[in-house]
């Protein structure tokens, strides 16, 4: 049978404060609204229907889906106006789920319970209930405990504003069911909006049972209004990815103080310290150790790696046994070979560093390819970039690049080849041999130093 998944993303979110349309807002560096469409997208045999009002250019330009559908709904009138808006992409014969784009975290699992009550006589109505249930619609139900109704609680009367099981307004239903009482939502309440909730009570004089599912845990299906709102759901989001780390076998110094903004697999025995950011797709390996306010970036890190503090690892692989830090930059397209070092205040960028070399410190080596046992001495540049094209420079085994060396690409260096402290290499280095090129050195006695005009 299949699935409509109706994701409702119209509105601006003004109590953001914000140009920003609300489901963009980002929560672990991606977009509320991704969060819900990555989910939905694990529900077989489903289609996605995303309703857009401001801004829905950009939010089309921002997500990430395949085969997604959007509807534009011209004024938000309501929750049942903007699923009537994508009434014409659902399929009678199956099954419609409403779901918010400011709810990101909703679980499959919680989606699935939900799906699973759904027949011809039986509808599901996610609900939960809450200690403090401030600004959600109320769960009215009858003498025999069946639900009735909803009443929001701007419309709600004092004894009514006391029940705290509230609506999380997920719901499923047939679709011919949805298509039937949609028209019969009237606007008669204290926004004059069409509300979705007044199906239950359709619903419920119909003769349909609304089945209540409740979600694992409340934050789940908690929305994002504010900034504090979304704040709170981000600690949630990240504390539950730290423990995930450590019952998988890393310590965290601090479990408050990582953010994973991404997906991160990490083998046993790795330590992470303090204010350590992962982005995107990051595997670590055994016994790796990151140091203090490390950013990783969709990069590889091998087994027994010394990552040291306050180092930038973008987009690049790093073999077993290395050192790199602190202070250093390895950016995109990097391949650090085992037992290699990169120390600090160095900086490489698409370069492959053989097995065993060190960079050590204060050198930017940039589209290169250095072979094993490669010794580069402190403030050696590779002049990379001759103003329009970037050039490569090879530098072979066992070679020693003296300090404060330049060296000009294209050129290639030959294997154990020497070069002398100072020098500028301009031309390529056979195998084997030094090459020092310095101006000659002049002494001038009695020089005086040039001194300020009065």
């Amino acid at each position: 049978m299949t699935i409509d998944i109706v994701i409702l993303a119209a509105g601006q979110g003004t109590r953001m404060k914000s140009l920003l349309p609300k489901v963009l807002h980002p929560l672990a560096g991606k977009p509320l609204l991704q969060h819900v469409i990555n989910m939905a997208e694990t529900i077989p045999d489903s289609n996605i229907t995303v309703v857009t009002g401001y801004a829905s250019e950009q939010i089309q330009n921002s997500i990430a889906g395949k085969d997604l559908k959007y509807v534009y709904q011209a004024e938000q009138l309501g929750t049942a106006n903007a699923v009537q808006t994508a009434a014409p992409n659902l399929d009678s014969n199956g099954i419609t789920l409403v779901l918010y784009g400011d709810v990101p975290l909703i679980s499959t699992k919680t989606v699935l319970s939900t799906l699973k009550v759904v027949n011809n006589n039986t509808m599901g109505l996610l609900t939960v209930v809450l200690e403090k249930p401030e600004g959600y619609g109320r769960i009215v139900r009858d003498r025999k405990g069946d639900i009735c109704g909803i009443i929001e609680q701007k419309d709600a009367m004092p004894q009514e504003l006391e029940i705290q099981e509230v609506n999380t307004g997920v719901i499923a239903i047939s679709t011919n069911l949805l298509q039937k009482w949609l028209p019969q939502i009237g606007n008669d309440n204290a926004q004059n909006e069409y509300y979705l909730t007044d199906l239950i009570s359709i619903a419920n004089k119909a003769g349909i049972k609304i089945e209540a599912v409740n979600p694992g845990t409340p934050e789940e299906v908690k929305g994002v209004n504010t900034r504090k709102q979304l704040s709170k759901l981000e600690r949630f989001y990240q504390q539950k990815q730290a423990d995930r780390l450590m019952v998988n076998g890393a310590t965290l110094a601090d479990p408050s103080r990582v953010d994973i903004r991404g997906t991160i697999f990490c083998d046993v025995d790795t330590f992470i310290d303090v204010n350590t950011v992962f982005e995107g797709e990051v595997k670590l390996g055994k016994n790796v150790s990151v140091g203090p306010n490390c950013l990783i970036t969709e990069s590889s890190i091998g087994d027994n790696v010394k990552i040291k503090a306050n180092t930038i690892i973008e987009n690049s692989t790093i073999c077993n046994d290395v050192e790199v830090g602190p202070f250093a930059r390895v950016r995109p397209g990097t391949l650090l070979g085992d037992n290699s070092k990169i120390g600090n205040f160095v900086e490489v960028k698409n370069t492959e560093v053989g097995k065993g070399s060190k960079i050590s410190h204060l050198s930017y080596i940039g589209d290169s390819q250095l072979g094993k046992d490669v010794n580069v001495g402190a403030g050696t540049i590779t002049c990379n970039y001759d103003g329009a094209n970037k050039n490569k420079t090879i530098i072979g085994d066992d070679s020693f690049i003296g300090s404060n060396a330049s060296l000009v690409a294209p050129v290639t260096i030959g294997k154990n080849a020497t070069i002398g402290a100072g020098s500028t290499i301009t031309k390529d280095i056979p195998d084997n041999e030094l090459s020092v090129s310095r101006s000659p050195q002049l002494n001038k006695s009695g020089w005086e130093r040039p001194k300020k005009k009065k």
